[in-house]
């Protein structure tokens, strides 16, 4: 029986919607049962993903960098060995010692030194030799810019073929000047007639003496410049004598 609404019953009665939930207000269905251990676990695995891939991601540009760094470190290093190897030879031939051109222990431990900060910092030493070959060059061209190494070929070669063209045809001149038309002109003229061939032959081995090339390169010798310049003074000079001997 029930008296006012209330189910009479025994350890099986029906419980009536007034009776609390087994567990309280932390059963499943309260709203408290969000905020559980699970979902803080989650969240903190999402940090550590994001942060493990941010990590990741300054990883793979540090290593694309530094791959970056050391192959423009290669090049320059192939670019100053391709400056310095001309200078060393020009500094050779000028007499410079070859122990003065090689680094001293001191120098060799300080630019180990400077280059322990991995491939920038070798790159940036070798754009500082670089630089230093730069001037270098720089410093000799401005020391060397006057004298006839510096010239054009055509115009330095005339300081070797020319004197040499113009000896012999002197010499005869002065020689009909002092003896007038006769037997030492017509000597003189005849002994001439050669003489272009073996001044041009001279001129042949002293500019390549005066005016030795760059390192591979060939003598700028101006042959037909040469030859023209070792001819002309001695067809006019002969033909000049052969006209006062005949008016002789």
């Amino acid at each position: 029986m029930s008296r006012g609404g209330a189910t009479e019953a025994g350890p099986g009665r029906q419980r009536t919607g007034g009776d609390p939930a087994p567990g309280g207000a932390a059963g499943v269905g309260s709203p408290a049962a969000g905020v559980g251990p699970l979902p803080a676990a989650w969240a903190d695995y999402l940090a550590a993903a994001r942060q493990l891939d941010g990590v990741r991601r300054d990883a793979a540009t540090a290593a694309g960098e530094q791959a970056r760094s050391v192959q423009a470190a290669r090049e320059e290093l192939t670019g100053v060995r391709t400056r310095l190897a001309p200078q060393e030879s020009r500094l050779r031939e000028l007499g410079v010692p070859p122990i003065s051109l090689v680094p001293t222990p001191p120098e060799v431990t300080e630019a180990a030194r400077t280059m322990t900060g991995g491939p920038a910092a070798v790159l940036a030493a070798l754009r500082a030799a670089r630089g230093w070959a730069d001037a270098a060059d720089a410093a000799m061209a401005a020391r060397g810019g006057l004298g006839p190494a510096s010239w054009p070929a055509p115009l330095r070669n005339l300081l070797v073929y020319g004197p040499l063209a113009l000896l012999v045809p002197l010499i005869q001149v002065a020689l009909l000047v002092a003896t007038g038309p006769g037997a030492a002109s017509v000597a003189a003229l005849i002994c001439g007639l050669p003489m272009p061939a073996l001044a041009f032959a001279a001129g042949w081995i002293g500019v390549g003496r005066l005016f030795p090339p760059e390192p591979g390169g060939r003598v700028a010798r101006t042959v037909r410049l040469g030859a023209l310049v070792c001819l002309v003074p001695a067809v006019l000079v002969a033909a000049g004598l052969l006209l006062a001997i005949l008016a002789g």
